[in-house]
């Protein structure tokens, strides 16, 4: 139970272990198959006991689950701070998919986490999944996207985003993973109706500081 002066020492170290679990299979989803992963290397690389893995989670799916709506909620974070003083929605669109197609060279964790899980990641409730089709409805109400349906252009944007960030792992340096990136949100912007020289200025811009 929390006091008045906030949690108890039990409630953090239940925090501490539940985030150590998380990471640890943040670190596995990134690089391993979730199904060949066992419980016990999960809580070894945790540096918690077997037991305190049921404390937290009822099953090893759970807490990949976790894990996966942990880092794309830090990326909807991201975006939406990077992007929360642009008017424009459809500028705020290709910030995001711009930033998103270069965090092989930025965020590797999480660009291997968007690859491992491939396709379903557009189905997880939070983080990139939702903004983009609230970014993208915003841009179909502006006039700015000619769409008619936001979640089909949302599976175009995630598939070829998908697309990219595995094109990324060939690429010989940085410099190809942004002309990569910059080159996809042009061709998103002309796919949803922007005119090729506007898409190309709106896909030029000055990049905001990710960290």
């Amino acid at each position: 139970m929390s006091g008045a002066h906030g949690p108890s020492r039990l409630d953090r170290r239940k925090a501490r272990t539940r985030g150590a679990l998380i990471a640890a299979a943040r670190e596995m989803l990134a690089s391993r198959d979730p199904a060949e992963v066992s419980i016990q290397e999960i809580t070894e690389a945790a540096d918690v006991g077997f037991g305190s893995f049921y404390n937290h989670f009822d099953s090893k799916a759970e807490l990949f689950d976790a894990a996966l709506a942990q880092a794309m909620e830090e990326l909807g974070h991201l975006l939406d701070d990077v992007t929360r003083d642009t008017d424009d929605p459809a500028q705020v669109f290709a910030t995001a998919v711009r930033i998103t197609a270069r965090l092989p060279r930025t965020h590797p964790q999480l660009a291997k986490i968007m690859l491992r899980t491939g396709l379903p990641y557009l189905t997880t409730e939070q983080g990139l999944t939702p903004r983009a089709l609230r970014d993208l409805q915003k841009a179909k109400r502006a006039g700015r996207f000619a769409i008619d349906d936001p979640h089909v252009a949302l599976a175009c944007t995630g598939g070829a985003l998908l697309g990219v960030l595995q094109l990324a792992g060939t690429q010989a340096g940085p410099s190809h993973v942004d002309r990569a990136a910059d080159e996809l949100a042009v061709n998103l912007l002309r796919m949803f109706g922007v005119p090729h020289d506007e898409a190309r200025a709106i896909a030029s811009a000055k990049l905001p500081r990710t960290g």
